[in-house]
């Protein structure tokens, strides 16, 4: 626990307990507020789900809670609704990959966009803020596999943004990834990947404006976050592992750092990913993809491209910090009393490194990234897009009938 200020604004946990439903619930009710939760339907036989909706329970001033459901059948979608029945707000549910949504993000190719998928968070996320900005100025986004999530979690995330006179516009989580069964420290990829990447960027191209940014956030790769509607319509959301800090990127494209903050949440636990047996698997595959949206990220706003005579320094470096930091993180564990695999920490380490070469090579073989386009470039193309999807994404609109289609036409279609 400390009270160190940088680029952005830090909201620290005090462990003072501070909270106020009522008070929330008020805040809550006087700037409109949407939860987005993305799902798979394997998350309603585990018990985080339902710890998140028991304890969403108490918002009785929220807006709405849409879930973006990845699921195979309506009859999936309408349990997942019965899951969530009886709660003090509404709750729609939107298949993200049912037929209906299909067939109408299909004729949005008619428009020069592909917005089919690929299918993943990032692709419900987009589906998701697309129906949830119709009738909010917030929205928060949580992961449906919190296994710690309590009352703080949205309290803090949102109150920076339901109060104008912060001037917030974005905030980001950042918390402390400990396994509630062993106590050991999780978050590989952000502690031994990421932060040792950022900071070997910076050896190579010096200190820039882009990744002063990027280290500014305690915990980049966190998947909680919440926005005003009017920044959210206006970000592209890339489809891949790169989606947390590819949105980083784009708030950093349209927003000021005076208008970001991020909060402690505490304590935090979710579903651990393994490391992988190979580049395409786990950790690494993830691994890979962020480091393809870090360096997309530097020819972006900072014009500076890595060459591959540059890349054996990336490597040397990356490895030197790799390595301290795991050296630092076995010191924080031992003092802490907390369990801490040392040689599994190394070989992390060496298997990210070995990642770079064939991630840079892929990267300038394809550097443009397939983004979803943001909502306010579709809404140009098709005003009525963001509520045909909402009617899409409903159990039983199982198809949509749409002889001598025309996109201006699919509200009227969606309505019969």
């Amino acid at each position: 626990m400390d009270f160190q200020q940088g680029l952005i604004s830090t909201v620290h946990d005090y462990s003072l307990g501070n909270l106020d439903a009522v008070a929330f619930n008020r805040e809550l009710s006087q700037r409109p507020t949407t939860l987005l939760i993305p799902c798979l339907m394997e998350e309603f036989s585990r018990p985080a789900l339902g710890l998140i909706r028991d304890t969403l329970s108490g918002l009785k001033g929220l807006n709405e809670l849409v879930v973006a459901l990845a699921a195979t059948s309506a009859e999936d979608v309408k349990a997942a609704e019965k899951f969530f029945e009886g709660m003090p707000f509404p709750v729609r549910v939107h298949w993200t990959n049912g037929p209906a949504v299909r067939d109408l993000l299909e004729s949005v190719g008619e428009l020069g966009l592909d917005v089919t998928g690929p299918p993943g968070k990032g692709w419900a996320v987009w589906q998701g803020l697309g129906v949830a900005c119709q009738d909010a100025e917030v929205v928060g986004l949580f992961d449906a596999d919190i296994r710690t999530f309590g009352s703080a979690y949205p309290e803090r995330m949102l109150r920076p943004l339901l109060d104008r006179s912060h001037g917030i516009a974005y905030v980001k989580a950042f918390y402390s990834r400990l396994s509630l069964e062993t106590q050991a420290l999780q978050g590989r990829a952000t502690r031994l990947f990421v932060g040792p990447l950022l900071a070997s960027l910076e050896q190579v191209f010096g200190p820039l404006p882009y990744l002063a940014y990027l280290q500014s956030f305690r915990y980049p790769l966190a998947g909680e976050f919440a926005f005003t509607t009017d920044l959210a319509m206006n970000l592209r959301i890339p489809s891949d592992w790169g989606l947390e800090v590819g949105l980083l990127s784009e708030v950093y494209r349209h927003v000021a750092s005076s208008r970001i903050a991020q909060v402690d949440l505490g304590l935090f636990d979710h579903k651990h990913k393994e490391l992988g047996q190979q580049p395409s698997e786990g950790l690494q595959r993830m691994a890979g993809e962020i480091f393809g949206t870090v360096l997309r990220g530097l020819m972006e706003h900072e014009g500076c491209v890595m060459s591959m005579d540059q890349l054996p320094t990336l490597e040397v470096l990356y490895r030197r910090v790799g390595e301290d930091r795991v050296r630092q993180f076995g010191l924080d564990s031992a003092i802490n009393r907390l369990p801490y695999d040392r040689h599994g920490e190394e070989l992390a380490v060496q298997n990210f490194a070995g990642l770079l070469r064939p991630g840079l090579a892929k990267l300038m073989q394809a550097p443009i990234a397939h983004q979803l386009p943001s909502w306010s470039r579709l809404r140009s193309c098709n005003s009525a897009l963001q509520a045909d999807l909402a009617a899409a994404g409903q159990a039983d609109r199982t198809s949509l009938k749409r002889p001598n289609h025309n996109p201006q036409r699919l509200t009227s279609e969606l309505a019969a």
